[in-house]
């Protein structure tokens, strides 16, 4: 096919965990790939060669014009999971947003992915606006494919990757209600398989298909099947009553799924998630893998270093901190330097290895704690860890911070995704020296209020053990190759 006659997809929420899984899949058809994101810069070295990334925001209406112009058809993977209260406000402002622009850009299709409940059931709020999403998409004029989908099961998924903190860390279970509502789990490579497919649709069909595996099963169905994958026995001890605001936090102690997605995910399981209407097996070829293949399949996908995780996601994991430019009362930095008789190569890999599992170098509990801290106040935390163990890119998660600039032996920006009050850097940067190298260790913070400047000082002893002492580390790991 000529490349002239390909017809241009655009995907949004390329960097979400379905939509970095899709992109490949896309990019290996005949067609022209475009993603839409806040941060271009977060997609570098991840799409292919022909693929156009531009920058856009479904939030800015303004911006989808240019994003949607020549588009086919548009592939609509935005939540706001790990949003604040309002993020049912601002779900409806994107889908609003991007219907009418599909509509004027002469969108044939929209394709969905939302979540599967019964629309008669006294919904979450969560839910409630995943199916709004879809009919107001439906509102556009555009033909609309809405998938709706059970419980997904791969490597570094939402559910996969509570189930399997879960069984492997507690050998003893108390399980709440929750726990014993029936799903219809779904493999993610069956996901996407429907995804790819909805492109064969007639143009003009709009409709609903709910999609699941084979086995109605419930969350302790699959943990338990995962237990025994993996050759481990373990003891469930089910109670009538555990509040989602308990059973939210008890997640945010023993699983990489903070307070906030914790609850919101367990206000989703209230109701059963099962396929109600069978019409997806009729349009489709497509034949969803067994629970027991899709958790084989996805325990063998988990060694794939640059595999999407949900953990990874801009729309899952940034604590969101949307503060004016006149907020911040100042700029505090903490800057140190050190010489160090390494090459600017051999100083800088201690600092590209930084986090996850090689710690922090110094005092590395005092990190834990923070993270524990962050945690009980629906952050973050510290334990999403990092891609890959060696190698950074713009976008990565790095525990509690994300790479917002890098270059490679000479520069890493972090930025935090703690909660804080205010927002906070931490930088890294080598320079060449006669017979060796200096690196320069920067913190800052941008305080928002009183109570930020206060949070600074109030921490800031702790600060100066903390960075000197994790510069000094760097340093010495630098000079001493088989201690990095």
């Amino acid at each position: 096919m000529s490349t002239s006659f390909q017809p241009t997809i655009l995907l949004t929420g390329p960097t979400g965990y379905v939509g970095g899984r899709l992109l490949k899949r896309l990019e290996a058809l005949p067609v022209r790939v475009r993603c839409l994101a806040r941060n271009p810069e977060y997609l570098e070295g991840v799409t292919g060669k022909q693929t156009e990334v531009v920058r856009g925001d479904v939030l800015d209406r303004s911006s989808l014009a240019v994003c949607l112009d020549g588009v086919d058809t548009a592939y609509y993977l935005v939540h706001s999971m790990a949003s604040a209260e309002w993020f049912e406000q601002k779900d409806r402002e994107a889908a609003e947003n991007f219907a009418a622009e599909a509509k004027a850009a002469g969108v044939k299709r929209i394709v969905y992915l939302g979540g599967l409940a019964d629309d008669e059931a006294d919904l979450s709020p969560h839910m409630r606006s995943r199916h709004e999403v879809g009919q107001l998409l439906r509102t556009s004029g555009c033909a609309v494919t809405e998938f709706r989908a059970s419980i997904i099961i791969g490597s570094g998924s939402l559910s996969f990757e509570l189930i399997r903190s879960l069984v492997i860390r507690l050998p003893v279970m108390v399980t709440p209600q929750w726990v014993s509502v029936e799903a219809q789990p779904i493999a993610i490579d069956d996901v996407l398989d429907y995804l790819v497919a909805a492109l064969t649709l007639p143009e003009d069909e709009t409709r609903i298909y709910e999609i699941g595996g084979p086995q109605r099963v419930s969350y302790a169905g699959i943990m338990r099947e995962y237990a025994r994958q993996t050759g481990r026995r373990r003891l469930f001890i089910p109670v009538p009553v555990l509040s989602t605001k308990l059973s939210s936090l008890w997640l945010g102690l023993v699983t990489p799924v903070y307070a906030r997605v914790g609850r919101k995910l367990i206000e989703g399981l209230r109701h059963p998630s099962v396929v109600r209407d069978d019409a997806a097996s009729s349009a489709f070829e497509i034949q969803p893998r067994d629970l027991e293949s899709a958790i084989d399949d996805a325990t063998l996908s988990e060694r794939e270093l640059d595999a999407p995780r949900w953990g990874d996601s801009t729309a899952a994991s940034v604590v969101e901190q949307e503060w004016s430019e006149d907020s911040f009362l100042k700029t505090i930095q903490d800057d140190r330097s050190r010489g160090s008789h390494a090459s600017p190569e051999a100083a800088f890999a201690p600092i590209r290895r930084i986090g996850g599992p090689s710690g922090w170098y110094f005092a590395t509990w005092l990190w834990r704690v923070r993270g524990w801290l962050d945690l009980l106040v629906g952050g973050v935390g510290m334990r999403r860890g990092r891609r890959n163990p060696d190698q950074l890119r713009v976008g990565d998660v790095v525990d509690c911070w994300r790479v917002a600039e890098y270059e490679p032996n000479r520069r890493l920006k972090l930025v935090a995704e703690m909660r804080v009050p205010g927002k906070a850097w931490l930088e890294f940067s080598v320079a060449p020296t006669e017979g060796g190298s200096t690196i320069r260790q920067t913190a800052t913070y941008r305080p928002v209020g009183t109570f930020g400047v206060v949070y600074w000082y109030a921490i800031w002893p702790v600060h100066v053990v903390l960075f000197s002492g994790m510069l000094r580390e760097i340093v010495r790991r630098g000079e001493s190759p088989t201690a990095a």
